[in-house]
């Protein structure tokens, strides 16, 4: 049996080293490496890997994200490479997942990949629904408190920002970049609007525009202007627009304002 891989990981030299790690094995074939969290949930709809190592701490869409947007499909076999924190680690062990912590080595390495075999013979024998089970599970034990801590990778001129979900203010498209607004401080990172989207909570951050994304806890005032768009009110003053049609939870803002008018 060979086991058809794919490497995801948003540092070039990580990959290369899984990847070399994986040549040492002859039942194991690379058929893909990417650099980010919707790269890896594109190819893996598209080439239906049977094991993935997966990195947990990505910029916008994480490991944890890939997961999510693949709630209900068919899911390869995840292997974890992290250097997440102890809480996750807990979690990965809980529910019997697998994971090398970064910096792994040979052995443990190759540890992790036999348990994948013997997991992934498991599967085919009942169809996925073990391996399915401990994906949701997993899922699920994010719990909101740790939701709450959740940070974003930004990356410029050699150094590394972390930024804080809830510390967004909003966010604007910027050509090939999102920018994330952040008071008096912002950072850009190379992103889609609908990488972000895809990350964020839906509940939390609204798609005001193609253009523009706002946390709602931010806003502080609707104003109708023509055409059934609105001026929408940050709290410091920012003066966003949004469109004709705005997305369900700005209409649920409006409709209670109406109520409680």
């Amino acid at each position: 049996m060979t086991l058809r891989t794919l490497i995801v990981d948003d540092e070039p030299l990580a990959r290369e080293r899984v990847r070399m790690m994986l040549g040492m094995h002859d039942d194991v074939a690379v058929i893909g490496e990417v650099g980010d969290g919707q790269q890896a949930i594109d190819a893996i709809r598209q080439e239906r890997p049977d094991l993935v190592f997966l990195d947990v701490q990505m910029p916008s869409v994480d490991g944890f994200g890939v997961l999510r947007a693949l709630e209900g499909e068919i899911m390869p076999h995840v292997v974890f490479v992290t250097a997440y924190d102890q809480y996750a680690l807990r979690a990965f062990e809980v529910h019997a997942l697998d994971y090398v912590l970064k910096p792994f080595n040979a052995e443990r390495f190759s540890q992790a990949l036999q348990r994948a075999r013997t997991a992934i013979t498991k599967r085919d024998d009942v169809e996925g629904s073990v391996d399915k089970d401990r994906l949701r599970s997993l899922v699920a034990s994010l719990t909101a408190e740790q939701r709450e801590k959740q940070r974003i990778v930004v990356k410029s001129s050699g150094r590394v920002f972390f930024v804080k979900v809830d510390d967004i203010d909003w966010i604007e498209a910027e050509g090939n970049y999102v920018r994330l607004h952040m008071g008096a401080q912002s950072h850009l990172l190379r992103e889609t609007m609908k990488g972000m989207e895809s990350v964020l909570d839906t509940s939390q951050f609204i798609r005001i525009h193609r253009s523009t994304i706002v946390n709602a806890d931010r806003i502080r005032e609707l104003q109708p202007l023509f055409h059934g768009e609105y001026a929408v009110i940050l709290r410091d003053g920012t003066r966003l627009v949004a469109s004709r049609g705005p997305d369900n939870r700005l209409k649920k803002l409006l409709a209670e304002a109406t109520i409680h008018g």
